[in-house]
């Protein structure tokens, strides 16, 4: 054998144990790949293509007592990102930006920033248009997400009590927060096969359907509360007042058929400055009720015993000093009768009378009235108001409670308390909601007792009272007018006032309850001027609305 044929020999051998050594690395490296590490890598596999996608739930409708549309849960488009698939140098990116109002160089740093995350909202809640021109760029990356964005139909008109939600239709304020137990649906979850792009090629199996939320019926009346913002809106636009409510309430079941405040905003693209437009002030701002309070101190003397609606009062000389505060009326009034008193809003008539009773039983009607106590409605936010209790009652501390100072109401518990009066001395529990079946109440009076304290409200509107503006054409009103000087830090304000009334109809047969609060008017700023007037084109609508019959044939109806 010569040199040549060993030396292919040796080449030949080296080259098949280097082919054998191959074989056996590779084999080694199967069977680790296949068999050592199959359940790793497989799971790596589908980690990469099996993806746990969530379905999005439908939030629930809410609607008035009638069905009308409040807030409704509409299907959106959502641009997101995969830092890790993305690429800014494909020409579409630059597109992309510009259809999402992004500038180029944010979107880089924002892709740096977050380089290491698999997910990344771009913009949520696109409009169809939108989408499609996004989906049609065909970037690496970028992928769209079925989501619900809420819509409010109504805009301002219902935002103070409906409320809104965020960007995840959470809710955030109003009946939107306070039943979003409620309204909220339960996602849904599903097993998708996704292609190299991220592409959804095939559902494998869905784990849990997605439960969509509950409708929400409200007490509400479209038809009324929009025809209260209007006037409301109006007044306080041609006062130049500061804000304004209206509550609108069925004194029978406790039903709030229209609650709205100015200034509002739109849900819909609500400000970024929001100066307190987000807060109802309706339950949440207090006031000092001033003379309205009167028809309770009067309800008070009359429960003693000791009073009737024609006793005598001696309010001569027209004032008097007590503890060394001068209580006053603007005019001296002389001898009056109880209903007079309520009639010419009498502040010598209302405190004589409080202070010939036991010091408590006014303070304790209050409270039975729901005055210094949460109403019950559960609205977010909702304030108690005050109602002081002294151990040791001074005189000027009695006078002052008897006409509406030294306490602080809001405009619910107000328009609540006067519920008393016009459904026989029964307190009902206030409602957001429609109810069925009038509620069990709970008696603060007799039904006697409140119906006298109506008869004798019935002087200050139609009778000479403080109220002429509150009549409504073809019905018997009754209310009281309230006018108090603003609080601020260094105590009572000049030239700055709360004007209020608060009123009934029809009268033998009540149907409607509305208060009406009016913050700093300027020029004009009493209750009976300001707030009276919107009081009466609030009611005389919503009782034609409502379609009750008029029971004054004395009068017209407009």
């Amino acid at each position: 054998m010569n040199e040549t044929t060993i030396r292919s020999g040796l080449r030949h051998a080296v080259l098949l144990s280097l082919f054998i050594a191959g074989i056996l690395v590779i084999s080694w490296r199967m069977y680790q790949l296949m068999v050592v590490q199959r359940h790793f890598l497989l799971g790596q596999g589908n980690a990469r293509s099996i993806r746990m996608v969530k379905i999005p739930a439908y939030r629930g409708m809410v609607t008035d007592r009638n069905g009308e549309p409040l807030a409704i849960s509409s299907p959106v488009e959502s641009v997101w990102i995969n830092p890790k698939e993305a690429s800014l140098k494909q020409v579409g990116y630059s597109k992309l930006a510009k259809l999402i109002n992004l500038d180029l160089s944010h979107l880089r740093h924002r892709l740096q920033r977050n380089r290491h995350r698999e997910f990344m909202y771009l913009r949520r809640g696109l409009n169809p248009s939108l989408a499609k021109q996004i989906k049609a760029l065909k970037l690496n990356g970028v992928y769209l997400r079925r989501e619900y964005k809420r819509y409010y139909p109504e805009g301002e008109v219902f935002a103070h009590v409906v409320g809104f939600t965020n960007i995840d239709d959470k809710g955030q304020e109003g009946l939107e927060l306070a039943y979003n137990h409620w309204l909220r649906g339960i996602p849904g979850r599903k097993r998708v096969l996704k292609d190299r792009l991220g592409h959804i090629v095939q559902q494998l199996d869905l784990i849990r359907e997605p439960k969509p939320g509950h409708d929400l019926v409200l007490s509400l009346d479209r038809r009324i509360q929009y025809l209260a913002y209007r006037v409301l809106k109006a007044a306080v636009v041609k006062h130049h007042a500061k804000s304004g409510s209206v509550v609108v309430l069925d004194p029978h079941t406790g039903e709030i058929l229209a609650m709205v405040n100015m200034p509002s905003f739109n849900p819909n693209n609500r400000p970024k400055d929001t100066n307190g437009r987000y807060r109802n002030r309706a339950v949440t701002d207090i006031f000092e009720p001033g003379s309205t309070m009167k028809s309770f101190s009067v309800a008070n003397a009359l429960m003693s015993g000791k009073y009737t609606a024609s006793s005598m009062i001696d309010t001569n000389p027209g004032w008097m000093m007590l503890n060394g505060k001068e209580v006053h009326d603007e005019h001296d009034l002389g001898v009056i009768s109880v209903t007079t008193v309520l009639q010419k809003s009498s502040n010598m008539g209302v405190s004589k009378l409080t202070l010939s009773l036991e010091p408590n039983s006014l303070w304790d009607l209050l409270h039975n009235l729901g005055f210094g106590t949460l109403t019950g409605s559960n609205f977010p936010g909702e304030s108690a108001g005050i109602l002081p209790h002294h151990k040791k009652w001074s005189d000027i501390t009695l006078a002052t409670l008897s006409f509406g100072y030294g306490v602080a109401v809001t405009d619910l518990q107000l328009a609540r308390a006067y519920g008393a009066l016009a459904d026989g001395g029964v307190l009902k529990p206030i409602s957001f909601l429609r109810v069925e079946h009038s509620p069990k109440g709970k008696p603060v009076m007799s039904a006697t007792v409140a119906h006298s304290i109506l008869t004798m409200l019935q002087t200050v509107i139609e009778k000479g009272g403080t109220a002429p503006a509150a009549r409504v054409p073809g019905y018997h009103v009754t209310g009281k007018t309230g006018t108090t000087r603003m609080i601020g830090p260094n105590g009572y304000e000049r030239g700055h006032h709360t004007a209020i009334f608060v009123g009934v109809a029809p009268v033998e047969h009540p149907r409607l309850v509305i208060s009406v609060e009016v913050t700093d008017p300027k020029g004009q700023y009493y209750g009976g001027l300001v707030a009276a007037p919107i009081f009466s084109k609030v009611m005389g609508g919503a009782l034609r609305i409502l379609d009750v019959t008029p029971d004054n044939p004395g009068t017209s109806v407009s």
